[in-house]
């Protein structure tokens, strides 16, 4: 078993070999790495925290049973985990009845703005979430890797289990119905 002065120093790829062999204490560690940075992506794909939160859940129980199958040949831990967290949204997506919109607007608007200002930059991020939960959930992912995440189209297409060429065709096709679906709407 692990012990807790040895855990900081461990790479991820370690605690996963650890996790493998059905240690609890390397299961924990690596959890604790992954999951602030898994539920944020999370709650974006899927335009609410709680059940971003649901799909990182089910990713970790996934994680536990596949840690045999990691091979650190073909990639990254986090790179590994955040496929395994995007497939759990788009499952949980299809489990979704009722689409939720997608959290408030990052880009809120400024301090210095007039109320007038203010409520036309909250419309217009309105506006672009409700757009946002109407992409398909590969869509949408890929444009909260992208847009929000600040993620390559390599880590995107790691993710989303394609081609970073494919990649770019879906934030094509996502951008093309985002701005068809705010047509009309005033900037």
């Amino acid at each position: 078993m692990l012990k807790a002065m040895e855990a900081p120093e461990l790479p991820d790829d370690a605690l996963m070999a650890r996790i493998a062999h059905g240690d609890r204490t390397a299961f924990r560690l690596l959890t604790s790495r992954l999951y602030g940075p898994s539920i944020r992506l999370a709650a974006k794909v899927l335009g609410d925290r709680a059940e971003g939160e649901d799909a990182v859940q089910a990713a970790l129980v996934k994680l536990w049973q596949s840690a045999s199958r990691f091979d650190p040949k073909r990639g990254s831990v986090e790179g590994w985990f955040r496929r395994v967290v995007v497939n759990a949204c788009i499952d949980r997506r299809r489990s979704i009845k009722a689409v939720a919109p997608i959290e408030a607007a990052a880009d809120a608007a400024s301090p210095d703005a007039t109320p007038y200002e203010a409520a036309e930059a909250n419309d217009r991020a309105a506006r672009l979430h409700a757009a946002m939960a109407r992409l398909n959930p590969r869509q949408r992912a890929a444009i909260a890797l992208f847009h929000l995440e600040g993620a390559t189209m390599a880590e995107i297409a790691e993710a989303l289990e394609t081609t970073p060429k494919a990649v770019e065709g879906l934030l094509a096709r996502a951008r093309t119905e985002l701005a068809g679906m705010l047509a009309g709407t005033k900037e």
